[in-house]
């Protein structure tokens, strides 16, 4: 008996047909090759290595891991501020110096910025691309359901705005370091341990100069004479894209680097609170009966509570322990909004997996036999996760904002770890003053960010379920308030 190509598995089909494949594999390779060590820093300095591995046993292997993690994490990348430096300093006569290509630096910095961005939309393309590459050779189907979903997100202007600002933000979170005019160890976390050269107008000659004390000659504090604006340079020839901190660090330093904060907040919290939304509601949609009961007044408990009180009252009580120093507080803030949040996101999805749990196919399958787990694994699972997804990037931009409501208050994130909601409480008292730029421009950020995620979400909504579309405002309202 013949075997067709409906018949044979994806490996077979690759096999059979291999360059398609191999031709999308090597470009994957090799622009991942070229950031390879951006990627590496950023889940080196994002995750709680050394936290963790002192409260693991193997203190020394996990040790000697974390040091080749380092090792990785250093090794130059394509756009990295070594090869496209922006500090620098003028010299009359001679013009800047220490620069790319003797550029301004405002100059060199926005050509690392948008070289940055524009590697990042490639690779992003070329990742996007693997599903055509699949579809055009290795999919038996002529059509399926992504197919539709996809031509209703190329009409979805509203997701599509989502998905742009959305895929700025994790950009900034990722190439943090190489997107900030400085570094955040240099300008924020030990500005006194580091030196910037400078030119002296006075002695006519280059000098030297400590970051922090550098930094108090920028401060912004209201005044003319005590301002350093957006797109300006200070007295030390380091120009400052979004103006500087009360303290004189630069903002924009501290903008990217409270981005990958935020996301990894906000990613680990819907991962911890989906994971369990998920799973209870498989688990009651399937068994029905008292599991369902049970978990309906767990939740509903959980949700009288008032979610703001309960993450001020946690995060204070839980300050000296040892999860409070794992990433200055960021992985006991994700976990508290695991803990707090679960019941918003099960509640999305516990009706669609009772609707799914009622079609005849599920009643065939167990009548055929077939375990709990498998029925809910491959008949129940991929019909409620588009719903999942949907409310998760709903509640993932109620993290964002919920977190930086917790450092505007002085809870939350640890300094000198930077977080959105500092700044904007830094600069509080000098909104009506020329240092306008400190609460402004991070709370324009916030709002952004906020409503990119709930666009994004309209737009997987619309594009799972044309007929929904438009949405309901009591959908929105409790899927976003799974983060305030």
């Amino acid at each position: 008996m013949a075997v067709t190509r409906e018949d044979r598995t994806l490996g077979e089909r690759v096999r059979a047909n291999p360059r398609p494949a191999l031709f999308w594999l090597a470009g994957v390779v090799v622009l991942f090759a070229l950031e390879f060590g951006a990627f590496m820093n950023a889940i080196m300095s994002t995750l709680p290595w050394a936290a963790v591995g002192g409260a693991l046993p193997g203190t020394s292997i996990w040790a000697g891991l974390a040091g080749v993690g380092d090792t990785l994490a250093s090794l130059p990348t394509l756009l990295s501020r070594d090869l496209v430096p922006n500090q620098g300093y003028y010299v009359p006569g001679e013009g800047w110096e220490q620069t790319f290509l003797g550029l301004e630096p405002a100059v060199a910095w926005g050509l690392r910025v948008t070289l940055i961005y524009v590697y990042a939309f490639v690779f992003f393309g070329w990742l996007a691309n693997g599903y055509f590459v699949f579809r055009r050779h290795y999919r038996y189907a002529a059509w399926t359901p992504y197919d539709d979903m996809l031509d209703h997100l190329r009409d979805h202007r509203w997701g599509q705005f989502g998905f742009v600002i959305v895929f700025g933000f994790v950009v900034m979170a990722v190439f943090a370091p190489a997107l900030g005019p400085t570094t955040v160890a240099q300008n924020i976390a030990d500005p006194y341990s580091h030196e910037i050269q400078y030119y002296d107008q006075e002695a006519q000659e280059v000098s030297t100069a400590l970051v922090g004390d550098a930094n108090r000659a920028a401060t912004s504090k209201g005044s003319a004479d005590r301002n350093v604006g957006p797109l300006s340079y200070d007295s030390y020839d380091r120009y400052h894209p979004f103006g500087t901190l009360p303290s004189g660090k630069d903002l924009f330093t501290f903008m990217m680097a409270g981005a990958r904060v935020s996301l990894f907040i906000g990613l680990l919290y819907i991962s911890l609170a989906s994971g369990v939304a998920i799973l209870l509601a498989l688990l009651t949609a399937y068994y029905k009966g008292l599991l369902d009961l049970v978990v309906v007044v767990t939740g509903d408990s959980v949700q009288a509570l008032p979610q703001l009180l309960v993450l001020i009252l946690l995060s204070f009580v839980l300050s000296d322990t040892w999860l409070a120093d794992i990433y200055n507080g960021g992985l006991l803030l994700a976990l508290i909004f695991a803990v707090t949040g679960w019941p918003y996101l099960w509640r999305a999805v516990r009706g669609p997996a009772l609707q799914i749990s009622e079609e005849e196919w599920i009643d065939a399958a167990k009548s055929f036999g077939q375990t709990p787990w498998t029925t809910m694994q491959k008949h129940m699972l991929p019909y409620v996760v588009g719903y999942l997804l949907i409310y998760a990037s709903l509640s993932l931009g109620g993290a964002i904002i919920g977190v930086a409501g917790l450092s505007f208050l002085g809870l939350g994130v640890n300094p000198p770890t930077p977080e959105w909601g500092r700044a904007v409480s830094a600069g509080q008292p000098y909104v009506a003053t020329a240092s306008w730029h400190i609460s402004l421009l991070p709370g324009i950020m916030v709002v952004l960010i906020v409503t990119a995620f709930n666009a994004l979400g309209d737009g997987i909504r619309d594009a799972i379920d044309p007929q929904s579309e438009g949405g309901s405002g009591s959908e929105v309202a409790t899927a976003g308030g799974s983060g305030a």
